[in-house]
């Protein structure tokens, strides 16, 4: 018995895991850990609301039930590119 190759990916970014500390989303080859910590608009909302992400262009996330936007190279390097939530303020 030989198996089907895997079919082609249609959704170019995917949350693939939520914890209690964050979550993870797979873009393409590579896998992003999103921890609430730096990322507080997050925490604390529906699940559905975290898994709609879109890929509207390259380098750009976002997150329609939300309304929260993202660049993909603050996602990668939180501390060299501080967010400013006013959650809790």
């Amino acid at each position: 018995m030989t198996s089907v190759a895997p079919g082609i990916c249609t959704s170019p970014v995917e949350v693939t895991n939520i914890s209690r500390h964050g979550f993870w989303l797979l873009l393409e080859n590579e896998e992003l850990f999103l921890p609430f910590s730096d990322f507080p608009w997050f925490q604390n909302v529906p699940i559905d609301n975290i898994l709609n992400v879109e890929l509207p262009s390259a380098g750009h996330l976002y997150w329609p039930d939300l309304d929260v936007d993202l660049d993909l190279e603050s996602v990668r390097h939180p501390k060299k590119l501080p967010l400013v939530s006013r959650l809790g303020a």
